[in-house]
């Protein structure tokens, strides 16, 4: 398949490549680039093949015939735009040179076709599963290169060229894994997923051992297999896939050998999760899953309304030996804090009766075609969104299932949860500077006042800090009641100085605090891919310029 035969066109084009993924953080090497690469590098259509992470100033000094960019969330807009940009100029203006695919380019692809200093470049929607030609939209009439490339093997379909990834600094916590699919798209149609739009109705993809054996020849073996399929339980061959899996050597305690290396522990992950509707429906599910080395079982657990079959679904992993457990936890959606709060203390509750292990991962909803991550939740606040993030950076977007760990996070009801998002911010993010050392006199002065508000008093509150920046606050304070001005001076952020200095006490404090470690490895954790960002000014930003009244 591989060697010069990827396509019907064998002629030795020699011509100049560069792929850009955007200088965003992510876990996951980006597969669309090395699927191209493999179309055009020495293996298909011989051209020099060029990969960059982020707008690389010395390529602006080199001829291009092509580039490439993908794009990943559409809140990464922004730096997508930038590399776009970038682009144009490294190709000197000429549009035409350059294509665009990947999520955001599909699920916003009116957005980025009517960016009018884009006309010209291709934005390609959904996957290249047709013939390369046809895939990428190539004119045969205007000469393009490989626009007669009409029968040959559809991108989609090739082995992702792992060489690429040696020529970038940047290090995916997952790269020595086969990455791959065993189905595509979903039988489910959720108003919050992407999926139905980028791959459509549930079907089975490439079998593995082919794709695992031509990567092996090409590349040398990887350590994990890491299954991208979206609801792998729903595939009509979901059994013969997991022997297949267990053909290729990947069983409970496998281990990969290779020359020169200790043995290390293999793994598998589905690492979009699992349906919980159809794990509880028949326990072979979880025998099945439990004949491979899965770690972890990821389960999504998105609203409270899949209570009970999540619940199903974890009693019958236990029951198979599957107690390395985590899940994605949808918020900001329909549900409301309390609702999140109740899934969390769930996990909780599973961990303590069943003594298992079971981490989650709290997402935080966004419209797949909004450019930032500007969206509240009809049920959630904008303050409380950015204290859930704040609570969520301490541990990497991961919730323990450690009783002492949840509480001390989260409390231990729905109201000592709210409470503890309604904290003044740097009080969340030093929570043990002000809890348990120097600033503790000052904490217990902000919850006396904070306690004598009303409900409506404490509503009153959270609407105003929801309005507006906190470097904004202070000069606002005047317009709140007397009573609420007494709590919302709390709130006033503290100087850049004093928060280094807290930070730098605190550093030394929790390096030796064993408490809150997560027993996870970077392979494991999938944390919210927008978890760093600064919530704030762009919120604000676009709601003055679209002149929009807070809903809160």
């Amino acid at each position: 398949m591989y060697d010069g035969a990827l396509s019907g066109n064998h002629r030795m084009a020699n011509k100049r490549i560069l792929l850009l993924e955007p200088g965003y953080k992510n876990k996951y090497p980006p597969l669309g680039l090395m699927k191209i690469a493999q179309y055009h590098g020495p293996h298909g259509q011989r051209d020099h093949v060029v990969f960059a992470k982020g707008p690389t100033p010395h390529l602006l000094t080199q001829h291009w015939d092509r580039v490439y960019i993908t794009t990943l969330f559409s809140f990464e807009y922004q730096r997508i735009a930038e590399t776009i940009d970038f682009a144009l100029e490294v190709v000197h203006g000429q549009s035409q040179r350059i294509f665009v695919g990947g999520i955001a380019a599909s699920l916003m692809h009116e957005r980025f076709l009517n960016e009018s200093r884009w006309r010209g470049i291709r934005f390609i929607r959904g996957l290249l599963n047709q013939s390369p030609a046809l895939a990428l939209q190539l004119s045969d009439f205007d000469g393009e290169f490989y626009s007669d490339d009409l029968s040959g093997t559809p991108i989609e379909d090739l082995i992702p060229d792992y060489s690429i990834l040696d020529q970038v600094d940047y290090q995916y916590p997952v790269r020595d894994a086969y990455f791959a699919y065993a189905s595509r798209g979903c039988i489910r149609k959720c108003h919050f997923c992407g999926v139905p739009k980028l791959e459509g109705a549930q079907r089975d993809a490439t079998p593995l051992t082919q794709f695992v054996l031509d990567v092996d020849r090409l590349y040398g073996p990887r350590r994990d297999l890491i299954l991208m399929d979206n609801n792998v339980v729903a595939s009509s061959r979901f059994k013969e896939i997991i022997a297949e899996i267990r053909d290729l050597g990947f069983v409970p305690g496998a281990k990969l050998r290779r020359e020169g290396e200790r043995g290390s522990q293999r793994r598998v992950d589905f690492n979009q999760g699992v349906d919980a509707r159809i794990l509880c429906k028949d326990r072979m599910y979880l025998r099945e899953l439990s004949s491979i080395c899965l770690s972890p079982l990821r389960i999504a657990f998105d609203h409270l309304g899949l209570k009970a079959p999540y619940e199903t679904a974890v009693r019958y992993a236990h029951e198979f030996g599957l107690n390395d457990l985590s899940n994605y936890m949808l918020y900001n959606f329909h549900d409301s804090p309390a609702d999140l709060f109740e899934r969390m203390l769930l996990n909780v509750r599973l961990n303590e009766e069943l003594s298992i292990r079971i981490y989650s991962f709290p997402m935080r909803y966004q419209p797949t075609d909004l450019p930032d991550r500007s969206h509240v939740g009809p049920r959630w606040t904008r303050y409380y969104l950015r204290s859930v993030q704040l609570v969520l950076q301490a541990t990497h977007g991961v919730v323990s299932g450690e009783p002492e760990f949840y509480r001390a996070a989260f409390g231990g009801s729905h109201q000592e949860f709210e409470d503890i998002l309604s904290r003044p911010h740097h009080m969340i993010f030093n929570r043990q500077w002000y809890e348990r050392y120097e600033g503790r006199a000052e904490f217990d002065e902000y919850c006396l006042a904070y306690k004598q508000l009303s409900p409506s008093e404490r509503s009153e509150l959270i609407a105003f800090l929801s309005a507006r920046n906190p470097s904004e606050y202070s000069a606002a304070l005047n317009t709140l009641p007397t009573n609420l001005q007494k709590v919302a001076r709390f709130y006033v952020p503290i100087s850049k100085r004093r928060e280094s200095d807290i930070r730098r006490v605190q550093r030394a404090r929790l390096s030796a605090d064993k408490r809150l470690r997560i027993n996870l490895t970077d392979e494991e954790i999938v944390e919210d891919a927008g978890l760093d960002d600064d919530f704030t000014s762009t919120h604000l930003a676009r709601q003055k310029t679209n002149g929009r009244e807070l809903v809160q």
